[in-house]
């Protein structure tokens, strides 16, 4: 392993960095400190997959972002085609380093609604982001967040207060086109007791002249009685290696809906993690990948049970095509005194050519004898029978086989809560796929 790799900057630039964006000390000391950690911890031990095989090397350096733009008109036409720019939108957009555009309904903000990019609100609300900041994923988990923890870079806080629920959905784009700054946003969303949420975003690249690594995570706080919708598309190019932790901690009767789409075209990790800590909590998980050309991808979903009466319900799609693979894993952990708990969970591959592979690996982890827990997992080719009942209709072969291949993925696709998200997300799919 390079010596880069271990530490991709020096703690002389890092706190450099810290003092010219003007964060506050604390937030300078725990950059400092995840540093160090991370000259010291191992990277991370995934299922089947040798990470360290993967192109760790260019994490770009910690520099200020690009300059804010004055209106909605002067964005990219890569971002105006994701997004409704419109009087109620709420929307934050992150070019590269830092973030560029910012924009809520001020009828939200009266209402106590935060929406801002994590930097600032380090300075402007330091008391809640230094509480909850790193408080769901800890720095010294492994290498990766360690590095996340020192590096990260623009983000969004997201702050719900209590009782307050919000009826359009907030959205961020995150754009990177140079592959000299470091791209690590970080996303923390805090929803108080019982309000309510929905929160998109996408992750986009282009015209990048060399590999890049995308260390991001994301961590969500649901109080008790709140409801957090939180959906999630990654688009980005075959230059970046994609390693992303999405984690949620959720109290009692505190709920959260995770739909994410892995629709990269690197090398690509991610865990979306809901810890159900509260009694009566719930967490309903639903990823769709599809893999192209060469692609190695390594994709868990995972769901640890704490409270009584907690459910957790995960389901995985993913389609391989040409020489990509998969390693698809679904966790389901119920630890001892979460009685009454129940887990199910669900995971299948659909691979299009003879040299795909893809591995779906269902685990349950039990300790607590009144639950309810499942698992179904499958792996396998286009069904040659639904190919020929469609053909005996009419059909051609070729609009067979996506109508399958649609029909497969219909769980994940049809649950995206933007009309716009869901044909993007189509598109998306058709491109990948060749068609």
């Amino acid at each position: 392993m390079s010596t880069q790799t271990v530490l991709p900057v020096e703690a002389s630039e890092l706190a450099a960095f810290s003092k010219n964006s003007g964060e506050p000390a604390w937030l300078s000391e725990r950059r400092a400190k995840a540093l160090e950690q991370a000259g010291s911890l191992e990277l991370p031990k995934l299922e089947k997959t040798r990470i360290d095989r993967f192109d760790l090397q260019n994490y770009g350096l910690p520099r200020k972002g690009e300059p804010a733009v004055s209106g909605s008109q002067e964005l990219p036409e890569s971002i105006s085609d994701l997004v409704n720019l419109n009087e109620g939108s709420n929307l934050i957009v992150q070019r590269n380093s830092g973030v560029v555009f910012t924009k809520l309904d001020p009828q939200l903000a009266a209402k106590g609604v935060i929406f801002t990019d994590l930097e600032t609100a380090a300075r402007e609300h330091e008391e809640l982001v230094r509480e909850y900041l790193s408080s769901v994923i800890p720095a010294d988990e492994n290498k990766l967040t360690a590095l996340h923890t020192a590096l990260w870079s623009g983000g969004v806080f997201l702050y719900v207060p209590r009782n307050v629920e919000v009826d359009v959905p907030l959205q961020a784009v995150f754009l990177v086109d140079d592959a000299t700054s470091v791209f690590s946003p970080h996303v923390l969303l805090v929803a108080e007791s019982n309000s309510r949420v929905t929160y998109v975003d996408n992750y986009i690249s282009s015209d990048l002249k060399q590999n890049l690594v995308h260390n991001g995570a994301s961590e969500v706080v649901v109080k008790a009685g709140a409801k957090v919708q939180y959906a999630s598309v990654h688009q980005l190019g075959g230059e970046i290696t994609d390693l992303t932790y999405r984690r949620s901690l959720i109290e009692n009767d505190g709920s959260i809906e995770w739909i994410i789409g892995e629709m990269n075209n690197g090398d690509s990790v991610s865990e979306t993690l809901s810890i159900l800590k509260g009694n009566g909590s719930l967490s309903d998980a639903k990823v769709i990948a599809v893999g192209s050309g060469s692609q190695r991808m390594n994709y868990t979903t995972k769901a640890v049970h704490f409270g009584k009466s907690s459910e957790s319900q995960m389901i995985t799609r993913a389609v391989m095509r040409e020489q990509a693979s998969a390693i698809i894993n679904g966790i389901t952990k119920i630890e001892k005194g979460a009685t009454k708990a129940n887990g199910e969970q669900t995971e299948k591959v659909l691979m299009l050519s003879p040299k795909a592979r893809g591995d779906a690996n269902p685990i349950l982890l039990i300790d607590e004898d009144d639950v309810k827990a499942g698992h179904a997992a499958s792996v396998g080719q286009v069904n040659a029978e639904q190919i020929y009942y469609l053909m005996s209709r009419g059909i051609t072969r070729e609009q067979a086989e996506r109508l399958v291949i649609y029909g497969f993925l219909a769980p994940v696709v049809t649950e995206i809560p933007l009309e716009q998200l869901q044909q993007q997300l189509q598109s998306l799919v058709e491109r990948k796929l060749g068609q």
